[in-house]
C-alpha cells in the first residue's frame, strides 16, 4: 500500500461546500453579515466579549501591535520558537524585538527565565509580551498576567495553535485560550492546517471595548463609517471619514461563511487530535522518542504533535521516501538572518537544543488509523536501528 501522508491537511465537507455556495448565492461577498456571524459564534467559542475577524494570522497580530501603539521606541519580548509573523508584527511597526527562552518540557516561554529577565533591566524596558501556545499547548497566562502587571506590559496572546485549548487556573477555573481574561489581546489563524480552515483567515479577540473599536476601524483602512459617534463632520449618508492610517486586512463573507460551518466541527476536531496525540502517546512511551504530554491542568488543542528524536535529518529524510511528510516546527527565529543582524540575544540554549531534534508528525482529525499505525512502525523501526 503506498501511503501518502502530510503532517497537516484541511477537511472540508458537503456541509462546507454548501455553506461557500449559498453565500455565492447571496447579496454579499464581502462585508456582509457572514462577518459579524462569524465573530459572535467565534467570540462565543473561546468566551470572549469581542473577535474580529481578518483577512490572516500575521494581520491579526499587526493589528494587535498597531492598536497596542507599538512604535520605534516599543520594546517587546516573545518566545524564538515560534513562526516570524510573532516577532514581524512589532517589526512592521518599528519596534524592537527581543527573546526569551522556552520552557524545555511546554516549549512555551519559560516563564521563570521572563520574570528574571525583566528583573535584569530597568522597569519600563520592556513594553509588551507575545506568548505562543505552541503546538497548542496553553501558556498559563494567569501566571504571565502577574508578571505583565508588576512590569507594566500588554499581553497579546499567540493562539493559532490553540483555538479549545485552555487551562486550569489556581480557582479551579478553565480558561480558553482567548478568552480574553488574563491577556489585552488574542489572535487566531484560519491556514489550511489549523483547526478551523478558512483557507486564509485570522481572528482577534478581546474583552477591551476601546480596543475593540479601534481594531475594527484598522482592518478597513482606518476609515469610519456612519453611526460613529467619533465622526468628525458629517456630509450624508455616504460619508466617511478617514481618522487613523489602516490597511485593508478584511475577511470575506465567502471565507467567513466556510469558517462558521468549520467551527461548528471544531470540538469533534480537538477529540479526535487528542485521540491521535493518546496512540503517539502509548506507542512511544519507553522508547528513544522524547513526546511532550501536558500537565494536569492542561487542556492541550493539538495543532501539532511534537517529538524529539535522535539523527533527526536522516529520520526527517528517511520518512519522506516511505510517504511520510513530517515537518520542523520551528527554526529559532533569533538564528535567522534578518534577526540575527539585530542581536545580539540572550543564550537560548533550550530552543537551539530543541530545534537540534525536533519533529512534528501527522497530526489531523481526518488521519486514518491505517495511517498512523503506519507513521509509528516506520518511526520505531528508523529509531531502533
Amino acid at each position: 500500500m503506498n501511503f501518502k501522508i502530510p503532517y497537516g491537511r484541511q477537511h472540508i465537507t458537503s456541509e462546507d461546500i454548501d455553506a461557500v455556495t449559498n453565500v455565492l448565492h447571496a447579496d454579499f461577498l464581502t462585508t456582509g453579515p457572514k462577518v459579524s456571524e462569524f465573530e459572535e459564534k467565534f467570540a462565543q467559542y473561546v468566551d470572549s466579549k469581542y473577535a474580529v475577524a481578518v483577512s490572516n494570522g500575521t494581520a491579526a497580530l499587526h493589528l494587535c501591535a498597531m492598536a497596542l501603539n507599538v512604535t520605534k521606541d516599543s520594546k517587546v519580548i516573545t518566545t524564538p520558537i515560534t513562526f516570524a509573523a510573532s516577532a514581524n508584527c512589532v517589526r512592521y511597526c518599528g519596534g524592537q524585538i527581543d527573546f526569551c527562552d522556552i520552557n524545555p518540557d511546554t516549549l512555551t516561554i519559560d516563564l521563570k527565565k521572563l520574570r528574571a529577565k525583566l528583573q535584569s533591566e530597568p522597569k519600563g524596558t520592556y513594553q509588551g509580551v507575545i506568548p505562543v501556545d505552541f503546538a497548542g499547548y496553553p501558556v498559563n497566562l494567569e501566571e504571565l498576567k502577574e508578571i505583565a502587571d508588576e512590569f507594566n506590559l500588554w499581553i497579546i496572546e499567540d493562539a493559532c495553535h490553540a483555538p479549545g485549548g485552555s487551562f486550569i487556573d489556581q480557582n479551579g477555573k478553565e480558561q480558553r485560550c482567548g478568552n480574553g481574561n488574563f491577556a489585552n489581546l488574542a489572535i487566531f489563524s484560519f491556514h489550511p492546517v489549523k483547526h478551523i480552515a478558512c483557507g486564509e483567515g485570522g481572528m482577534i479577540t478581546t474583552n477591551d471595548k476601546n480596543l475593540y473599536d479601534k481594531l475594527v476601524q484598522l482592518r478597513s483602512h482606518g476609515m469610519i463609517y456612519q453611526g460613529n459617534e467619533n465622526l468628525i463632520e458629517n456630509h450624508g449618508r455616504w460619508y466617511m471619514e478617514l481618522q487613523d492610517l489602516g490597511y485593508n486586512y478584511r475577511l470575506p463573507d465567502i471565507l467567513c461563511a466556510l469558517g462558521i460551518s468549520q467551527l461548528a466541527k471544531a470540538n469533534d476536531g480537538i477529540i479526535r487530535r487528542r485521540e491521535i496525540a493518546k496512540i503517539y502517546d502509548e506507542a512511544f512511551e519507553g522508547t528513544k522518542i522524547l513526546t511532550h504530554r501536558p500537565a494536569s491542568n492542561i487542556n492541550h488543542a493539538y495543532h501539532l504533535y511534537v517529538v524529539e528524536i535522535e539523527k533527526r535529518k536522516e529520520v526527517y529524510d528517511l520518512l519522506r521516501e516511505k510517504g511520510i511528510f513530517c515537518q520542523i516546527h520551528y527554526i529559532p527565529l533569533h538564528t535567522m538572518p534578518y534577526y540575527k543582524k539585530l542581536g545580539p540575544y540572550d543564550d537560548l540554549i533550550n530552543a537551539e537544543k530543541y530545534y537540534r531534534n525536533c519533529l512534528s508528525l501527522p497530526m489531523y482529525p481526518s488521519l486514518k488509523d491505517s495511517e498512523q499505525q503506519y507513521v509509528i512502525e516506520q518511526i520505531l523501526n528508523l529509531t531502533n536501528k
